[in-house]
């Protein structure tokens, strides 16, 4: 079974349990020729993908009206995957998502590392500093560094630990995350297990 979780910089391909990725500049998804099973939020690529009979796209097996119309497809699938938590999937944007006793209770977005580092650097060079998620936010910091970073992630770092609930990190930089965050669990395959929760559940269509 190949499932596929395509973004706006590339194809994440779960192969049994190998994951894996393609970049979308460089990737023809027509030289698959096995069944894939794919969400995507890249709507350039709706209509090629569309095109191939081979690909199905899991987001027509969703309940979107649980869900608020503009949510990405990718927020979804991984909120499907648990009952109760927090998901932050850290990426190019950071996504934060609520759930309690499998409701949607709501979620907000949060720049990403990369994109709010040059935000830093675009008000001043002087500002131009990696973030430090080993930042004290006990205390108020006395430095460049731990100022820019206390600002950016204290506030992610409150509104998340408010709901005393499990968090779950996915995504690229989940691994910086988990230094704020020790108690989490990190889960790359968090929409996958969605995916294959959809295949299960209409197998007599989908197989």
């Amino acid at each position: 079974m190949l499932l596929c979780d395509i973004g706006n910089s590339s194809y994440h391909f779960l192969d049994e349990q190998e994951e894996y990725k393609q970049n979308i500049s460089s990737f023809d998804p027509a030289s698959i020729k096995e069944r894939v099973y794919y969400i995507s939020v890249n709507a350039s690529l709706h209509a090629k993908l569309q095109s191939l009979p081979n690909w199905i796209d899991l987001s027509n097996y969703i309940d979107r009206d649980k869900y608020y119309k503009t949510m990405g497809i990718d927020r979804i699938f991984a909120v499907e995957s648990i009952a109760n938590g927090v998901v932050i999937d850290a990426g190019s944007a950071v996504t934060v998502d609520v759930v309690k006793n499998n409701k949607f209770i709501g979620g907000f977005i949060y720049p990403g590392i990369q994109a709010m580092q040059k935000t830093y650097e675009n008000i001043s060079p002087a500002l131009a500093y990696s973030f430090n998620f080993e930042c004290d936010f006990d205390i108020m910091p006395k430095n460049s560094q731990d100022a820019i970073s206390y600002g950016y992630l204290k506030t992610l770092y409150c509104e998340v630990i408010a709901h005393k609930l499990p968090i779950i990190l996915t995504g690229g930089d989940a691994l910086e995350f988990k230094k704020i965050f020790p108690d989490a669990k990190i889960d790359t395959a968090l929409i996958f297990h969605t995916m294959k929760k959809i295949i299960q559940q209409n197998e007599d269509i989908l197989c």
